[in-house]
């Protein structure tokens, strides 16, 4: 972080000039300002994910997991500069940007220091935070996170647009008691799967500090971990270490690692965590601890300096003690959605969009001259999803949004469209009083909640229903979009003996009952005190959705997950099934109209078995951002040619998955590397609407002075179908002669290439030898051993037609 001009001088003088006080008060996330030194108020974290986030409306990118699946470092690049520009308005123009949001009263701090991206690896597709990576593979993870922190820092040689830090560090992918939960992480595993994904973006010098995890890895908590300087400082010794929320506070609260708060403090502080998000706004205990730390002497004044020595350092990397050579200090609120930005979420969105089957060439679908056709309508649209655009927990607001019917009746016309729910309109019936009618959405299982958790939408506003007023038992139909951190809209239908329903809430645990005014409270704590309701169908959603899809040249059944419920932060998935209603919705509009395409719109993949085999074609986008439904309907229409590829295995029904704890990817067969379960679309897969055809694979050893070498693949990649089209090109190896469990396949390159017709390119991958190495524990080192490599280039991890074998010795 010292390439601003005399940055670490002017960090280092002004370090000097604080008091002990003032430098204690430094370590909370908060840091006050101190007016004698010209030094403004500042904080750790900005939320920047997919769009800058919790401020106001800016533009919305696809999910992670979506721009993963992109597999175009260009692009990621490019996301990630708007995204740190609008970050830039919202701290130089605060005015002007709340202003443009309506809330010109509210000016919250917005700081430099961007939270992005999240590199933990996809190992398990139950993760909650699924959505938050960008691959199960940690080449393609540290490729992607690289690109895009390379925006978020800017081109500038000296100073940083914003400084982004990566998280969690590490083994984190497990939400279900995350915070206490201990993850073994075997030798091999922590090096040759778990640090490269931190290691690629570190070593490209273009994250300026990363984010500890929850949990505890090998039974240390991640936040007082030798890994910090044993790997991050040794990687890069200015690197700003962030805790994450309230994770200070849990070593001694929640995992007792420790006996005081002090010990804690001291000890996270002396393993190199530099800032302490705890307590929210309020620093008072941070300094409280730190500086009984210091009484007892389990600190010194040189580990404080230490540590705030870097957050300056940081600090001035973006200019701000230097405004005068800040090429950043001239962005102002109009960038924020602007043109450009929203036209590169609508590439971003095209982009990610993977095509996972298509079968006699259903798609795409055919515009009618003249929209409506004498068959009937050309188009419906069907599911819940498919007229909304959902965001998730670190979404922005929406500026605008795009649903796949909006987009769809772009495409073909109002006339020619029709969009159905697919839900059941149901009332909650209790003796002579009736509340409702509501849209009954299921939205599936987790591991947190084995019964299936529902939302009602009222028909009357279209609001959800949801809980208010003192204690959480006022039932009102006032929410706009089931959200929160803790979600007030689910609700858990509990049969009894006679039939009827107990109606729970998900969030309190209280039952429903009618008061006695009449009204609907959720405060009976047993199944004793609640009331029992008769669910009564007022709509049957299937019916009128096979009504629709019966009366349409095309059927498009709009499938998925709400980012708040069943899988998001805190909540892992219990399995990889769709809701049982999502299917049943499925099946029926299949049956009434063959010629049916399955959009998935989900943050995670989905064991879609019946679907992949009977569905003529599915596609799968990440929930997409505001431009979502222009960029599906692009796909279905063939105004785009799909070009996504899935960053993660997606796996059969029946797969019998490993532990969600169990990170053992070489023991327990986790991911396209070692698996060999079976599988419904492999790491990799995406198809086309043009064939590319893969030349003979050329390899060549090129060996350096320092006596390593580098293998050079190289093949010919023709477009041999009749339209342009987009390649995602794959380069993988396996060691054929390995004297220890060694990847079936691993990722070793990749190139995202457009082709015209009957064009050809010539793509070649540079991999160096350490590539190839295994960890060993008894080195304590990567070892290259002698044998036969084999290398493959194609279209997917299981779709590799150009192969070729090379002999190597161990330097």
């Amino acid at each position: 972080m010292t390439d601003v001009p005399h940055a670490a001088v002017k960090a280092a003088a002004l370090l000097a000039k604080l008091s002990a006080a003032e430098k204690i008060a430094f370590l909370h996330q908060q840091q006050p300002a101190v007016e004698r030194l010209g030094l403004a108020a500042f904080h750790t974290g900005c939320e920047a994910l997919h769009g800058v986030a919790w401020i106001g409306r800016a533009t919305v990118f696809p999910q992670a997991v979506g721009l993963g699946a992109t597999w175009d470092r260009d692009l990621l690049r490019r996301v990630g500069e708007a995204v740190s520009t609008e970050v830039r308005a919202f701290r130089q123009d605060t005015e002007n940007a709340f202003r443009a949001n309506d809330v010109a009263d509210k000016h919250p701090m917005v700081s430099l220091n961007v939270w992005a991206p999240v590199v933990n690896l996809l190992r398990d597709p139950r993760w909650g935070r699924n959505e938050e990576g960008y691959s199960e593979d940690p080449h393609a993870t540290a490729e992607m996170a690289t690109a895009y922190c390379r925006g978020l820092r800017g081109d500038d040689p000296a100073v940083w647009r914003t400084a982004p830090v990566l998280k969690h560090f590490l083994a984190y992918n497990v939400e279900t008691e995350r915070d206490i939960i201990d993850i073994k992480v075997p030798p091999r595993v922590l090096h040759e799967y778990e640090l490269p994904a931190f290691r690629g973006p570190i070593l490209a010098g273009v994250a300026a500090g990363v984010m500890p995890g929850y949990n505890l890895t090998n039974g240390v908590p991640n936040h007082v971990h030798s890994l910090l300087k044993d790997a991050l400082r040794a990687w890069n010794p200015e690197l700003v270490v962030c805790s994450d929320a309230q994770a200070p506070s849990n070593l001694v609260d929640r995992e007792k690692y420790f006996a005081t708060h002090e010990e804690s403090h001291a000890a996270a502080l002396k393993a190199g965590v530099d800032s302490f998000t705890d307590g929210g706004p309020d620093s008072r205990l941070t300094v409280e601890r730190f500086t009984g730390a210091l009484w007892q002497g389990l600190i010194t004044e040189a580990d404080i300096d230490a540590a705030v020595g870097r957050v300056l350092a940081m600090r001035a990397a973006t200019g701000e003690f230097d405004p005068a050579v800040d090429p950043y200090a001239g962005i102002r609120a109009d960038v924020i959605s602007c043109r450009a930005h929203n036209d590169l979420a609508l590439e971003a969105a095209r982009a990610a969009i993977v095509l996972l089957k298509n079968e006699n060439e259903a798609l795409p679908l055919v515009v009618p001259e003249s929209g409506a056709s004498e068959e009937g309508l050309a188009v419906a649209v069907i599911g819940h999803l498919g007229s909304r655009v959902l965001t998730d927990w670190y979404s922005g607001e929406l500026p605008y949004a795009v649903s796949i019917a909006d987009g769809v009746r772009t495409a073909f016309g109002d006339r020619a469209v029709t969009a159905v729910d697919g839900a059941d309109v149901v009332n909650l019936r209790a003796g002579e009083a009736e509340f409702g009618p509501f849209a009954r959405q299921d939205w599936g299982t987790s591991v947190q909640c084995p019964v299936p958790v529902h939302t009602l939408q009222a028909i009357e506003n279209g609001r959800y229903l949801t809980l208010a007023g003192d204690g959480d038992t006022d039932v009102l139909a006032d929410a706009a979009t089931p959200d929160g951190w803790v979600v007030k809209e689910l609700w858990e239908f509990h049969q009894t003996d006679d039939g009827q329903r107990l109606v729970r809430s998900n969030a309190t645990g209280r039952y429903l009952r009618v008061g006695d005014d009449g009204r609907l409270v959720a405060d009976a704590d047993s199944a004793e005190e609640a009331t029992a309701f008769v669910i009564e169908t007022v709509t049957s959603g299937i019916r009128q959705a096979v009504a629709a899809a019966a009366s349409a040249q095309r059927a498009v059944v709009v499938l998925g997950n709400d980012p708040h419920i069943n899988g998001r932060e805190t909540i892992d998935r219990d399995g990889l099934a769709l809701p049982p209603d999502q299917e049943a919705l499925l099946r029926a509009v299949l049956q009434a109209n063959p010629d049916t395409t399955l959009v998935l719109v989900s943050s995670y993949p989905y064991a879609i078995g019946w679907a992949a085999e009977h569905v003529p074609s599915i596609l799968w986008t990440a929930h997409g951002g505001q431009e979502a439904g222009n960029a599906v309907a692009e796909v279905l229409t063939g105004a785009f040619n799909p070009a996504g590829r899935l960053p993660q295995t997606w796996y059969a029904p029946d797969a019998d998955l490993p532990a969600p704890d169990d990170y053992d990817i070489i023991g327990s067969g986790w991911t396209y590397q070692y698996s060999q379960r079976e599988h419904l679309y492999a790491f990799g897969h995406g198809l086309s609407y043009t064939d590319f055809e893969y030349g003979e694979l050329v390899l060549t050893v090129r060996e350096d002075q320092r006596g390593s070498f580098t293998i050079a693949a190289e093949t010919l990649i023709t477009n041999t179908g009749a339209v342009a089209g987009q390649e995602v090109v794959q380069c993988y190896s396996q060691a054929l002669d390995a004297s220890v469990p060694s990847p079936l396949h691993r990722l070793q390159g990749f190139e995202r290439i457009e082709l015209a017709p009957g064009e050809s390119r010539t793509i070649a991958f540079e991999v160096p030898a350490d590539r190839l190495s295994h960890w060993s524990e008894e080195l304590g080192a990567f070892r290259l051993e002698s044998g036969d490599y084999e290398f493959t280039v194609g279209r997917s991890s299981a779709d590799l037609p150009s192969r070729a074998t090379v002999r190597l010795g161990a330097p």
